[in-house]
């Protein structure tokens, strides 16, 4: 509570006015839904057990690749921003940039040829799509820590594991957490190629309204979708409040 009270206006709005516009906006589908005149096959594809099954397929890719996301790409972070190996960050970053700035459907499509269709396929191609955001955050939240904190935390015999765990970072959490929550919302929004090679998700109400020319089906898929996006941005907000250090919060 206390964290709360010391965030912007801004912030404050966000973190309260997020979880309100995604009620409205499920609730607005929820009723049309409930009152629209659908075609056999509209009624079939948006029937409320298969939508829900496509959002828990869609959020089961999204919570793995994030965490893989974070297992892999924090602690390479850390390594890259020490004095010893710091000389390969802009050779990682570049590598990590190429899966940032190929189009995701591609990368996933690819390995599906190259590995086989499915949900791990899907979680590969979606785990080096989100891995640059958490990397380049944490590299930059690392470097940007006092460096007269440091030195004075090994004036006080701190060893380099102490350094890093109770100075770095937790300096460099809040920049840390942006990167986490701009990948999950990126996430997300990926995750929708992921019905192309039969990992499921609500982008399989996309291709089926392409396919079959059912507006219905294709504005539900986008309008799901983005109530999930805002809905993650909202959980990565939150995540970020209460996990900043204290004194931390704008």
């Amino acid at each position: 509570m206390e964290k709360f009270k010391r965030l912007t206006g801004e912030d404050r709005l966000l973190i309260i006015g997020i979880p309100i516009l995604v009620v409205l906006t499920v609730g607005g589908w929820l009723f049309w839904h409930a009152t629209a005149e659908l075609d056999d096959i509209e009624e079939r594809t948006l029937q409320i057990s298969s939508v829900l099954t496509m959002t828990r397929e869609h959020l089961v890719l999204v919570v793995i690749s994030a965490l893989l996301v974070i297992a892999t790409a924090v602690p390479l972070g850390i390594v890259l921003t020490r004095k010893s190996t710091k000389f390969m960050a802009p050779i990682i970053t570049s590598i990590a940039n190429i899966g940032q700035a190929a189009p995701v459907v591609g990368v996933i499509v690819l390995l599906a040829i190259w590995l086989g269709f499915g949900e791990p396929v899907a979680i590969l191609g979606l785990w080096f799509y989100a891995f640059l955001p958490v990397l380049a955050n944490v590299i930059a939240g690392l470097r940007g820590v006092d460096k007269q904190l440091v030195e004075a935390a090994y004036g006080l015999s701190m060893s380099p594991i102490q350094v890093l765990t109770k100075v770095e970072l937790p300096m460099a959490l809040p920049v840390i957490m942006t990167g986490i929550r701009t990948s999950l919302v990126l996430l997300v929004g990926a995750g929708a190629f992921a019905t192309f090679i039969d990992a499921g998700g609500l982008g399989g109400l996309i291709t089926t309204g392409i396919t079959l020319y059912r507006n219905p089906i294709l504005i539900s898929g986008a309008v799901l979708i983005a109530a999930l996006a805002l809905a993650v941005e909202w959980v990565g907000r939150v995540l970020e409040v209460v996990f900043a250090p204290k004194g931390m919060i704008k």
